[in-house]
């Protein structure tokens, strides 16, 4: 008998295994039909290590706990709660705008439930899902309706699916952005139906631009808000009330895609204004569309408000069915709309809000406090600092404006960028990763997300 048959006859077999008062919890637990597929993955890995190693792996000592911590990881949420510590606000990779408590709270109660979804309590017949949303977002922004869809990507292309298929969509070619998920303007048009025309230059256009490109193919005119870049010196826009104008002259209408839009003047706050779709219903926008995740800070959800007669052909066209939002959105999006209805608590309330509205102080007096843990945990290889530091808010909202706050820094006493990574990497690893972010020679933990810093160390203690 070779060395490696001797060994293989050591592998437990699965019954024996099952029968082990060690494997009592984990049946209990898991289940056999999972526990069972767990074990004979352990039994082939087992058999592959003797035959490249000729021992037993170390783990074969105690089979039950290998077991379990195999189950355990295959248990692993893929959506796992991080503290985002980046410096960015709403991350698009980490989930972008959190959630306000009474969101959540409407959304657990939505999922356990029956709900009027679709149904009406008035005459026991069928309602719109978009019905209750859209009279709040109407009292919001002085639109005469509102229509909501699963993101403002959708929302931008059933508008124009909706509002100039066949015909042509005049844009200044200073707009036609593209955005994360390399999500362009001229591909969504081209899905659309639409024929894109454009007009003026990069830096310049002109309300004769528009005028001399409308024809009798024409079937809108749309401006973008350029929300993920800035371009500054000589240049030159038309704005969404000189277009209305041109829109009524020439019986077009004109439709704004916002991207971000906020639905308070953010200046109030000390923070840099950002487009209000109610200024633009006041200025006789057509539609406006606007994400629900980013500065509204509720769930993902695109908002198209705007005239009733345009509203009720985007309700009708057959994609709408394709793109709507389900009732957790629904409810989520309503009970952060609701807040908004009492904006002398809105930045208490609304997480995006709060976070942005930290005060630099407040920031500081926080990394102090927690950088003794770090420098406990770290400082052999690391020179551990606090840092000011320059958050950004994120999702193409207002992308060249920072707000001014504070860092713990981490710089290798080995000059290794590797270090470095290795450090990234072990945060990441923690039972609550931590994401931070690595820029001049240094690992930056930005602190302006962190509300729960008691968490955070429990998280580095362990």
């Amino acid at each position: 008998m070779t060395i490696a048959q001797k060994l293989f006859s050591h592998l437990p077999a699965t019954d024996r295994l099952l029968r082990d008062a060690a494997f009592t919890s984990l049946l209990a637990e898991f289940g056999h039909t999972r526990v069972v597929a767990a074990v004979r993955t352990l039994q082939n890995e087992a058999r592959e290590h003797i035959r490249a190693a000729g021992q037993l792996p170390d783990w074969c000592e105690d089979w039950a706990k290998k077991t379990r911590a195999v189950l355990q990881n295959g248990q692993r949420s893929a959506l796992q709660p991080v503290f985002n510590l980046t410096g960015t606000v709403l991350h698009t990779n980490l989930g972008r705008a959190l959630q306000a408590e009474a969101a959540i709270e409407a959304v657990s109660e939505t999922m356990r439930s029956a709900v009027t979804l679709e149904y009406s309590l008035d005459d026991a017949g069928r309602g719109h899902r978009d019905r209750a949303l859209a009279d709040l977002l109407c009292e919001l922004t002085g639109a005469e309706d509102a229509c909501i869809v699963n993101n403002n990507a959708a929302a931008v292309l059933l508008m124009l699916a909706a509002c100039a298929r066949g015909g042509e969509v005049i844009v200044s070619r200073g707009e036609l952005v593209e955005i994360g998920g390399a999500f362009r303007i001229p591909d969504v048009m081209l899905q659309a139906g639409c024929g894109l025309v454009e007009v003026g230059t990069t830096n310049r256009t002109h309300l004769k631009d528009y005028r001399a490109a409308a024809g009798e193919n024409t079937a809108l005119l749309m401006k973008v808000h350029t929300s993920n870049y800035h371009i500054e010196g000589f240049t030159k826009a038309v704005s969404e009330a000189e277009l209305v104008a041109l829109g009524t002259e020439l019986n077009l209408p004109v439709v704004t895609d916002l991207g971000s839009g906020s639905l308070v003047d953010l200046s109030q706050w000390g923070l840099p204004p950002e487009p209000m779709p109610q200024q633009l219903i006041a200025d006789g926008v057509s539609l406006v569309s606007f994400s629900g995740d980013k500065l509204l800070g509720g769930p993902q959800a695109g908002i198209i408000v705007g005239k009733k007669a345009l509203i009720e052909r985007i309700q009708s066209h057959p994609l709408k069915r394709a793109l709507r939002a389900d009732k957790m959105t629904l409810a989520a999006l309503e009970a952060t709309l609701r807040l908004y209805q009492h904006p002398e608590t809105l930045a208490e309330r609304l997480p995006t809000l709060r976070l942005l509205t930290r005060k630099a102080e407040e920031i500081h007096l926080q990394a102090c406090r927690l950088l003794p843990a770090f420098e406990q945990r770290f400082s052999e290889q690391f020179t551990v600092r606090v840092e000011d530091s320059l958050s950004q808010i994120g999702s193409g909202s207002l992308p060249v404006d920072r707000l001014p706050g504070a860092a713990l820094t981490f710089t290798p006493k080995d000059g290794r960028g590797s270090s470095l990574a290795s450090l990234a990497q072990t945060l990441r690893e923690l039972k609550r990763p931590i994401i931070g972010r690595i820029t001049d020679g240094r690992l930056w933990l930005d602190l302006r997300c962190l509300e729960n810093e008691v968490l955070l160390l429990e998280v580095i203690a362990l």
